[in-house]
């Protein structure tokens, strides 16, 4: 049987359990290669690195400081043609009802509306993006919660 890509909308909502991060809003970015994520409080302390992600303004922001072991540096070329040196990390992402491991550069977004980008690196082979349409997982997951209930009466 072949694997089917899900439909997606150009907005959708994720969860983020390796960083205590629920229900974020997140930005479908088929222009950008990598995914980036709101970290404007990171310092590298011996060979760790530590980071608080979001921010203030964010009302999933919950002050507390994670610390990586593992983590590399990476160059990402904005979409101004500027080039920068990135922290970035793998963690996982509940995307609609999956779980799937997902590297993310880590940058201050503080100016951003969303304070998460998807790119086409996680995207690819996966995912299929209707720009018309914004949190088609969380709909999709709502009617398939609506269908075990209603066989479950039968």
């Amino acid at each position: 049987m072949a694997f089917k890509k899900k439909l997606i909308g150009r907005l959708e909502k994720a969860d983020f359990p390796d960083l205590g991060l629920e229900d974020i809003d997140v930005k479908i970015d088929t222009g950008a290669f990598t995914s980036s994520i709101h970290c404007a409080d990171m310092k590298e302390v011996g060979d760790k690195l530590h980071c608080k992600f979001l921010d203030e303004s964010h009302a999933a922001y919950n002050q507390k400081e994670l610390v990586f072991d593992e983590y590399e540096m990476t160059y990402i070329k904005s979409s101004n043609g500027i080039t920068e040196l990135r922290y970035q990390i793998v963690v996982r992402i509940k995307f609609g009802r999956k779980y799937y491991d997902i590297e993310l550069t880590l940058t201050d977004r503080a100016e951003m509306k969303y304070p998460v980008l998807l790119g086409r690196k996680f995207l690819q082979g996966k995912f299929v993006v209707d720009v018309s349409k914004v949190n088609k997982l969380k709909k999709y997951s709502k009617k398939l919660n609506k269908d075990k209930n209603e066989k479950k009466e039968a």
